[in-house]
């Protein structure tokens, strides 16, 4: 149960990293924003894995197309936090 829980820790923080680098503009967001980021992205991106493809984790959980999962769903989670943020400063 531990080795699962820092695995999700470290993924999230890869798939976070990476997904700020890949994002053009400026995110201000601690390490462990980031780290919320990428977990909050594998939650998404395996909703979307599951939707599309109809697999799940009986395939075991550390897996190349999980990993490239958990990345688009935090690109996807960044780019809606950044509007969603751009927004709310517009308002003032």
């Amino acid at each position: 149960m531990l080795g699962l829980i820092v695995t999700i820790i470290i993924v999230g923080l890869i798939a976070g990293a990476l997904a700020r680098l890949l994002v053009p503009g400026k995110q201000h967001m601690s390490i462990l924003m980031t780290i919320v980021l990428g977990i909050v992205g594998s939650f998404v991106g395996g909703l979307l894995g599951y939707l599309i493809f109809h697999k799940d984790s009986s395939d075991g959980f550390l897996q190349p197309a999980g990993i490239i999962g958990s990345l688009i769903g935090a690109i996807i989670v960044l780019l809606v936090w950044t509007r969603m943020g751009d927004r709310s400063t517009a308002r003032h």
